[in-house]
């Protein structure tokens, strides 16, 4: 067998940034310091030039263990909340169309990119199916991953002033009881079903398969009254950490040029989106149809992971927060290879 020794040497590199965020973070006693420290360290990291790799594979794994926590949360009483929750769901594609209607003149008229480039960075979608997709439409596959990732991360940064001062929730609460504290059989269901459900969920081709596979077989073994208990603490804690990662090492290799156009460009973008979404937000929580918190989380336009974590780290309702996500990039897939035929078909006209 054949190892990439420079591969695996810009993987540890990345690893100890990675962990000495952490240890930063911890240090100055700053909140979420797990998944906060990866991503600021890197970031600094990837503005000196730093050369940095993620791990997908490890940062699979963790989205895999957010899947468990989140198919724990799938309980009788969460299926008995469904009709409550049908109003705000139903609201999501508008949501999302305001996305576009704002988001891609934007991006076309203000920021200079072409049509297919445009769509794919202002739509919020996970990021790797949104570079995936836009490249395949013919767009800038750099900007849109760099635009991305700065929605993702400045949401991560400001979700956590929003809930302490908007809506004055700690951060600093535990997200779940030690290993030692756990069965050892929900301790061994926590591998098991994160590794069936990420691997079935690749072999069926499901969107998010790290993640969602996870979650519905958790959620099957919640509801059977197999599964009690969320994954340990440590397990959570480990998921943060590479989630910060993968944020953070997409930003590696970032040009002086690239930071003047495309990064201010998604910071100029995340203002129109914070708008968009306080809108949305206050907009529901007049009607009461729904805890102010996990409304919030549920439509800021991050990813699932992040918003998980959040959710978890608040006492937020979990269940209620990642439907209304699944709803958001259930839409933006299927509407995405749509778009990209399109794109590709405007390409070819003379």
């Amino acid at each position: 067998m054949i190892f990439n020794t420079e591969g695996l040497l810009l993987r540890f590199r990345t690893l100890v940034i990675a962990g000495l965020g952490v240890a930063a973070f911890m240090l100055a006693n700053w909140p979420l310091p797990f998944l906060f420290g990866p991503m600021a360290s890197l970031l600094i990291a990837a503005l000196m030039q730093v050369r940095l790799e993620g791990a997908t594979v490890i940062s699979n794994a963790g989205r895999a263990v957010l899947g468990v926590a989140i198919g724990a949360a799938i309980t009788p009483a969460l299926l008995h909340q469904l009709p409550a929750m049908a109003l705000t769901m139903a609201v999501m594609p508008l949501f999302i169309a305001v996305c576009g209607l704002v988001g891609i003149p934007y991006f076309r008229r203000w920021c200079g990119y072409d049509n297919a480039t445009a769509y794919y960075a202002a739509i919020p979608g996970g990021l790797q199916d949104m570079v995936l997709f836009g490249e395949e439409a013919g767009g800038n596959a750099r900007t849109i991953s760099l635009i991305q990732a700065t929605r993702l991360f400045m949401f991560v940064i400001v979700a956590p002033f929003v809930l302490t001062h908007v809506y004055g929730v700690s951060l600093h609460n535990p997200v779940g009881v030690a290993a030692s504290e756990l069965p050892w059989q929900e301790l061994l269901l926590v591998p098991v079903l994160g590794g069936i459900g990420w691997y079935v969920g690749q072999r069926i081709k499901l969107f998010g398969a790290p993640m969602i596979g996870p979650m519905i077989l958790a959620g099957a073994a919640s509801l059977a009254g197999i599964l009690h208990a969320r994954p340990p603490q440590e397990a959570i804690l480990f998921a943060q950490v590479f989630i910060g990662i993968a944020i953070g090492a997409h930003y590696s290799g970032i040009t002086l040029k690239e930071l003047r156009r495309d990064i201010v460009a998604g910071l100029g973008y995340v203002v129109l989106l914070g708008g968009i979404c306080a809108a949305f937000v206050i907009a529901l929580t007049s009607l009461d149809i729904g805890d102010p918190v996990s409304l919030f989380l549920a439509y800021a336009p991050a990813g699932q992971a992040e918003m998980a974590v959040f959710a978890i780290v608040v006492g937020a309702d979990l269940g209620y927060v990642i439907a209304h996500h699944i709803v958001r990039i259930v839409l933006v897939v299927v509407g995405a290879p749509v778009a990209a035929a399109v794109f590709k078909r405007s390409r070819r006209r003379p």
